[in-house]
């Protein structure tokens, strides 16, 4: 009696010619690095600038929200790999219009992010350069980006793991930097206290509708993390690989996001206009403050890869 395998769904490694290229180092950092961008650095502005101090505590509940999502889909994804991530899984248990649905929102969101993201750094080049157009600066970075990614999912891994470490460099070195003002042992600073938490309108400047905002900026801010399951088709252990990858970040996010969240509300007071402005942002404006020579210039070089 002859046995004949069942057809693979749809969107799975089996009916997929994908390159596994993609290590477990690359795929920790793609989860790391994927939510570490324009949305930390430059759009949680917005969110301080709405909720005050406050939006640590935005920043938490949001936080725990992505860790549970991102738990549940890191389940799915390790057991069944696929290229199309949560749009393959929404098709298996919902249906196909519940896969075409999330897998063309989620293009759509990607394609406009994208761009807003060149258009941010085209304009903190074009402010070191003065008098050279946005436009340009902008259809440099898609080009050489989108050129490195099409040609290998390796060369992607590899960009993503070396741009991520520079990040979360940055944002650990801000960390110890901006703990060490807190408490009154980095030369030339004083501990703030809490004259910045308290003061300026209390904890809650703008009550619980400002707290609301916030936590709509912070979730944004969070968009970013889900990529690692996507990339997890192209990986070359992809159940062990998508597991680690997920497990670490969700520690790191608690460290990265909330911990900056704190520390800059403890050292800028949260309506200082350079916090939600997009040429600056939050932690050059931190930094700034400490008034540590070259630190800000060097946050934005950050920030413009990041972006």
């Amino acid at each position: 009696m002859s046995r004949t395998s069942a057809p693979a769904p749809v969107g799975t490694q089996a009916d997929s010619p994908l390159a596994h290229g993609l290590k477990q180092r690359h795929l920790s950092m793609i989860a790391l690095g994927g939510v570490i961008g324009a949305g930390l650095f430059v759009g949680s502005g917005a969110g301080i600038a709405a909720a005050g101090p406050s939006i640590v505590i935005a920043y938490a509940v949001s936080g725990l929200l992505v860790m549970l999502v991102m738990r549940m889909l890191g389940e799915m994804s390790a057991a069944n790999p696929a290229s199309g991530s949560f749009s393959v899984h929404a098709e298996r248990a919902l249906g196909p219009w519940a896969g075409f649905t999330a897998g063309w929102s989620f293009w759509v969101l990607l394609s406009v992010a994208v761009g807003l993201e060149g258009i941010g750094a085209a304009k903190i080049v074009s402010g070191w350069l003065p008098g050279t157009p946005e436009w340009a600066w902008v259809a440099l970075f898609m080009l050489v980006f989108c050129g490195t990614n099409l040609a290998a999912v390796r060369n992607f891994g590899e960009f993503e793991f070396w741009f991520a470490a520079l990040k979360v460099g940055a944002i650990t070195l801000f960390l110890i930097l901006g703990g060490l003002a807190i408490l009154g042992v980095l030369p030339g600073t004083e501990a703030p206290g809490t004259a910045n938490l308290t003061g300026d309108g209390g904890f809650l400047p703008h009550g619980t509708e400002g707290l609301v905002i916030g936590l709509l900026a912070s979730v944004f801010a969070y968009g970013g993390l889900e990529t690692v399951t996507i990339a997890a088709a192209e990986s070359e252990h992809p159940v062990q690989g998508v597991a680690k990858a997920v497990r670490t970040a969700m520690w790191r996010i608690a460290l990265f996001y909330i911990g900056s969240m704190a520390v800059i509300v403890t050292l800028v007071p949260w309506d200082d206009p350079d916090v939600a402005n997009p040429d600056k942002g939050p932690y050059v404006t931190a930094l700034n403050h400490l008034e540590i020579p070259g630190a800000g210039l060097v946050m934005q070089i950050v920030v413009l890869v990041a972006l």
